[in-house]
């Protein structure tokens, strides 16, 4: 194990080549360009055997890692922003044809207008695509995520393609400690690729991704449905077999609860503001309000369950979005209503950080005061 001090771009793409992915199709777009510039140079450098191709577009970057992973190999891709959004089309074959592809999402808003800043609205209006998405808060949890993303969608179970997202600039371009694991570590955690299902070969030629007619087409999404339910249980052992060979774990893998254990308020959300509201929750914890932060790691599948076992006994739950569903509200907000159904229990939905927009100490602190008071402004921040 090696400590350095590293951006999460480069942490995330160390933990990438930690795992031998033998084909990265890539094509550049801000904030994620640093992640595949790094493996370039891995390659290059001779410390990845890898075949990186330069594709025209993030369309075909998507096609080229669907083509390579359907031949029985490990992939590996990146995006952020109008680039997930033009790969919308491919990433419902990528999950259709149960390809354990991993790609890496620097988090930006979409256009228009034209803004290059984070919030979560290229991820988030790709959750029922079929990929499973993991939230990393740090530069060490993208890296130690980037590796547990094929351990998870590689697992018998699930065969569904995985995103590791990080923020864009917020995290991605941040440098912090990290601890690296030695390419023997990882090897004994992350074994390699064998496909479960027949794979192409020019020798025993097959079809895969056929025509679906009805009679069988409800069928294989239920198959997905229900490897996206086994994807729970998935995250959650790889995170203890993570854990138990470095030392690292996050929670139980699917959410993360700090200072929760004699909480009556509590905030939830996913990415690096955790990290703020951290800090907000050891403030007011010395000044003798029992409050704490329930943080969602795995936003697909929903791990409605362990929310539900961990708030429902509080007397406020905020949540703090930074996307929102037009005409409706925070998505992330309207999930945790749902798990929550039924609960008499203070609720508030919280619009932050579109396009890039801070969130301070002092609005996290507003955020909890509400709950207090029991206001709900919608649109705090």
């Amino acid at each position: 194990m090696v400590k350095k001090v590293i951006e999460a771009s480069e942490a995330l793409a160390m933990g990438i080549r930690l795992s031998r992915p033998l084909v990265i199709p890539m094509y550049p777009i801000t904030p994620q360009t640093h992640i595949v510039e790094r493996l370039a140079e891995y390659i290059n450098d001779g410390e990845l055997g890898a075949a990186m191709i330069h594709v025209e577009s993030e369309h075909s970057a998507m096609s080229a890692a669907v083509g390579a992973q359907a031949t029985g190999v490990r992939t590996f891709t990146a995006t952020a922003s109008q680039g997930l959004a033009l790969m919308n089309e491919i990433l419902f074959i990528a999950s259709g044809m149960r390809l354990p592809i991993v790609m890496a999402v620097a988090n930006r808003a979409l256009s228009a207008p034209i803004n290059i800043w984070n919030d979560h609205s290229d991820t988030f209006s790709a959750r029922d695509s079929g990929w499973v998405q993991l939230y990393a808060e740090s530069s060490q949890e993208a890296l130690d995520t980037a590796i547990q993303a094929y351990m998870v969608g590689e697992d018998p179970s699930v065969l569904l393609p995985v995103m590791v997202c990080i923020d864009g600039f917020t995290l991605s371009h941040v440098y912090e400690p990290v601890d690296i694991p030695s390419q023997e570590e990882v090897d004994r955690i992350l074994k390699p690729y064998k496909p479960v299902h027949a794979y192409l070969d020019p020798k025993k030629p097959i079809t895969q991704g056929p025509i679906g007619f009805p009679d069988i087409y409800m069928e294989t999404k239920f198959d997905q449905h229900q490897a996206m339910s086994a994807a729970l249980s998935a995250i959650q052992k790889a995170n203890w077999i993570y854990a138990e060979k470095t030392g690292r774990g996050y929670g139980d893998g699917l959410v993360e609860a700090y200072r929760m254990d004699d909480a009556e308020y509590a905030l939830v959300a996913l990415g690096s503001v955790c990290g703020t509201i951290r800090v907000v929750v050891d403030e007011l914890r010395k000044q003798g309000k029992k409050v704490g932060l329930l943080k969602i790691r795995s936003f697909r599948p929903f791990p409605a369950q362990q929310i539900k076992e961990r708030l429902s006994r509080l007397r406020g739950v905020g949540i703090i979005d930074k996307e929102i569903s037009f005409g409706q509200e925070g998505t992330l907000y309207s999930e945790i209503r749902s798990a929550l159904f039924g609960k008499s229990i203070i609720i508030n939905g919280h619009i932050a950080g579109l396009g890039g927009r801070d969130i301070t100490i002092d609005h996290i602190k507003e955020a909890f005061n509400s709950l207090d008071t029991q206001k709900d402004p919608r649109w705090l921040f």
